[in-house]
């Protein structure tokens, strides 16, 4: 069958969806920075007020152009347009059960809970320094770790000095936490 003439339901779609979302633990809530909660929010109305009528603009003076199996512009612009729906519909999901954390109520604590930035030694004295962040907002490349990964959850609740274990590929090992930091109340809560 010519794929022009097959149609994409909504149960195909709503698959697609649950097959990109981050998994959350059952029955675990959907914790995030106000930060994070902000930069999500904001790209979720970036895309309702400013790309999707955009894209929307383009296919529709594309669709007045005839032919619409070899016309490029429109076949490229619904393919968009179907990415940033579905964009829109997880980020709105996401932002719906979200629960925001300010980790800057904690400031001054040795004890690690979400949003702290946490120094750890492991056995060989290598020292590694990371912020648990929340599922939507954690980048690895900026040092930031899911609450939900397992260096996070070896580390929750632990303290300044103590040895925690942490089950990796290559076994359990012991590390132990070096020093705990939240951010300063009003401050920047990205860290």
């Amino acid at each position: 069958m010519n794929k022009a003439f097959t149609r994409e339901t909504d149960h195909d779609i709503d698959d697609e969806d649950d097959v990109a979302l981050p998994p959350l633990p059952q029955g675990a809530k959907n914790y995030v920075t106000p930060a994070g909660y902000a930069r999500l929010r904001e790209e979720l109305m970036s895309l309702l007020d400013t790309e999707r009528p955009k894209v929307v603009e383009v296919v529709s003076w594309a669709a007045k152009n005839g032919d619409r199996s070899e016309n490029g512009d429109y076949l490229y612009g619904k393919k968009r347009l179907r990415e940033i729906d579905r964009r829109i519909r997880f980020l709105t999901k996401r932002l719906d059960i979200a629960e925001v954390v300010d980790p800057s109520v904690h400031h001054g604590r040795d004890q690690v809970f979400f949003g702290a930035t946490v120094t750890y030694a492991n056995e060989h004295g290598d020292e590694r320094t990371v912020t648990i962040k929340g599922i939507d907002e954690a980048d690895s490349t900026r040092g930031e770790v899911s609450w939900i990964a397992p260096i996070s959850r070896a580390l929750l609740k632990a303290r300044v000095g103590d040895e925690v274990p942490l089950v990796t590929p290559a076994g359990a090992e012991k590390i132990e936490v070096v020093d705990v930091v939240y951010p300063a109340p009003g401050g920047d809560t990205s860290t």
